[in-house]
């Protein structure tokens, strides 16, 4: 952790909506005239698409399970920590991007499913923020989760999670429903491993919970709404939050514990901007008092 070149992480995992956070991040950063590097998880993937699909499939002509983009085996997580120690540091780092879709294929003029070359971060930002799988993680080796100074995590319930991935993956990136059921499933012993560890490392955890029927993610035709959820939002330190003025300004708030605040999912955004904004005010203020 560092005073003077603060890190803030947004990690969850694949479908769980961590760009909507992140969006909220960026507005308040515009407000508060933060200039923050902006770094994607996706962009520390080890393999390019067409090599990962390679991997897969030369593992599964052995009979093993293929890697996974929640795992180490197709991850950079040394790298990641390292741009976390250099920023926390000195400020100093490199980045690539990842190329996602079409827009942004023909904005970098490279194919889809693969990386840009590697960068060095813009000079004279205040904090670092990070959006992805990994912003949490650790292994035998390795250690993200320690250079952080702010720590979010998104996680809908699993169910939910999986509907979102579902309509994400077949609507905007055209696979088929069997071929993202076999992502899942192949993606399941690193998302035990990996990725679920990292919420009990997080210092608020936003969990949304629809109350519409999900029982059965795999036929579900529609994404549930906001409005058709409730969104549980767990504070590791409850010290110095001020619950009361939160019950006050988010209609329909409650609390289920002493850490835990329960709000109807259409104040979400709302929410966020309550919560997340005096956070950054005080890593601000910090920063200047140490630089």
């Amino acid at each position: 952790m560092s005073m003077k070149h603060p890190i803030i992480a947004v990690t969850g995992s694949s479908g769980a909506g961590t760009t909507t956070v992140k969006h909220t991040f960026e507005a308040i950063f515009h407000r508060e005239n933060v200039n923050a590097a902006i770094v994607e998880g996706d962009s520390f993937h080890r393999y390019t698409r067409d090599e990962m699909k390679r991997q897969i499939e030369e593992a599964e002509a052995r009979g093993e399970r293929g890697a996974s983009h929640f795992g180490p085996e197709a991850n950079l997580f040394e790298d990641l920590e390292h741009l976390f120690r250099a920023y926390g540091e000195s400020a100093t780092g490199r980045r690539r991007w990842y190329i996602h879709n079409e827009e942004q294929s023909m904005r970098r003029n490279l194919p889809m499913g693969t990386f840009t070359e590697w960068e060095d971060l813009p000079v004279g930002t205040d904090c670092l923020f990070y959006e992805g799988l990994h912003g949490a993680v650790q292994t035998d080796t390795v250690d993200v989760a320690r250079h952080v100074d702010l720590l979010i995590g998104v996680v809908p319930t699993i169910n939910l999670e999986w509907i979102q991935k579902i309509h994400r993956d077949t609507r905007v990136r055209g696979y088929s429903k069997e071929a993202v059921q076999d992502t899942i499933l192949r993606r399941m012993h690193d998302y035990v491993h990996y990725i679920v560890p990292q919420f009990s490392r997080t210092h608020i955890n936003f969990q949304r919970v629809p109350v519409v029927d999900t029982s059965n993610p795999f036929i579900a035709r529609d994404v549930p709404t906001l409005e058709e959820s409730m969104v549980v939002i767990r504070f590791k330190d409850p010290r110095g939050v001020d619950f009361p003025y939160l019950l006050t300004m988010i209609d329909g708030a409650f609390m289920s514990r002493a850490n835990t605040i329960v709000i109807p999912g259409g104040r979400l955004d709302l929410a966020m901007q309550l919560i997340l904004t005096p956070l950054i005010w005080k890593l601000m203020e910090h920063r200047r008092q140490a630089v």
